[in-house]
């Protein structure tokens, strides 16, 4: 460990937020690193709930540009407004060019990335990516705590979000819901597009299972997400139907995360509430279509991973390029099931 005092960091953070909860292990990779990491994370303000569950961010400074803004006089602003911080090191996070404008402007003395998007006279600890040995984003973002490295670091922390009881208590309460008990977390959305979303009747089949068997289900997701799980809802067996609740669209994003931490296990999507539920240390049964568990796999340690074996997959496509959606259509209720079953043998009930 560096026992650099007062080591200053400033992270431009990233705008997804699976992205950002994997960058938590940067930051815990940086606390092992710097005896005294003052960490300042700056990036959109919706990130802030996620921020402020991170033991290891001193900071969190709101970025008040929408995505895929370039505005160029705004990051130069924003870049000279930080000078007096006294940034000793600047990691950006994004791969694009703009989202190191800010730390070259602020003349934060060590400037690191890695090489991406013509950005390289931004940066002078700028450093090439080989994909194929940095295959998770997860390593890409813990190396850039570290000197240029050949391989990933023999420790990659898992992200663990810190949640405070009084609040979650608070939360609870105010949607009137009881933390105790088998709860099954559901997240059917998918930001990405159609080619990540399991289908709705899938989804159902699993719920009425685990209804049968005296579970209770909660729906997670953002206001785009409510059409699918209307769906999902009307396929609930009616006897089981006053033992589901639907917070999609209904919760901000800390209300979610405290909610998601009363789960006993979480059956999602490839998407953010994902990455936030493995952070939370719940037990998650993960379904792939379009892309891939080989770089973006839910970091906790209860994971059951499912996807079917076409040769199609992975396509990476926000839609299904020929029209059938077959990675995640003949992904079967029956497999989510046995994974839940599973994972339950090994967690002990709240």
């Amino acid at each position: 460990m560096d026992s650099m005092s007062n080591y200053k960091i400033l992270v431009i953070g990233p705008s997804w937020v699976g992205d950002m909860v994997m960058a938590q292990s940067l930051f815990m990779a940086l606390q092992q690193r710097h005896e005294a990491a003052d960490i300042t994370v700056m990036a959109p303000a919706w990130t802030r709930p996620l921020l402020e569950r991170m033991p290891e961010v001193a900071q969190s400074i709101d970025l008040h540009l929408s995505h895929g803004e370039l505005n160029l006089g705004k990051r130069r602003q924003l870049g000279k407004g930080l000078r007096k911080q006294g940034f000793q090191q600047a990691i950006v996070l994004p791969n694009s060019f703009k989202s190191a404008l800010i730390p070259f402007h602020a003349g934060i003395p060590k400037r690191t990335a890695w090489v991406g998007e013509f950005r390289w006279p931004l940066l002078n600890d700028a450093r090439r990516l080989d994909k194929d040995v940095f295959a998770r984003m997860v390593e890409r973002f813990v190396a850039l705590a570290y000197p240029a490295l050949p391989e990933p670091p023999a420790d990659c922390p898992n992200p663990r979000l810190q949640v405070n009881e009084e609040s979650q208590a608070e939360v609870l309460d105010q949607f009137h819901l009881d933390g105790e008990g088998s709860v099954l977390g559901i997240c059917p959305g998918a930001e990405f597009g159609p080619a990540k979303q399991w289908p709705a009747e899938h989804y159902a089949e699993l719920a009425n299972s685990l209804l049968s068997k005296g579970w209770r289900v909660w729906f997670f997701g953002s206001i785009s997400d409510q059409l699918v799980t209307e769906s999902i809802m009307a396929d609930i067996e009616p006897a089981h139907f006053d033992r589901c609740v639907n917070l999609v669209g209904k919760t901000t994003l800390g209300q979610a995360i405290d909610l998601l931490a009363c789960a006993r296990v979480v059956a999602s999507n490839d998407s953010g509430l994902m990455h936030v539920a493995a952070a939370l240390g719940k037990p998650i049964v993960a379904m792939y279509g379009s892309t891939s568990p080989d770089f973006t796999p839910p970091l906790a340690d209860k994971v059951k991973l499912l996807s079917t074996d076409i040769e199609c997959r992975p396509c990476f496509k926000r839609e299904c390029p020929y029209g059938h959606l077959r990675c995640l259509n003949e992904l079967s209720p029956a497999l989510a099931i046995d994974a839940v079953a599973e994972l339950i043998e090994t967690t002990p009930q709240n």
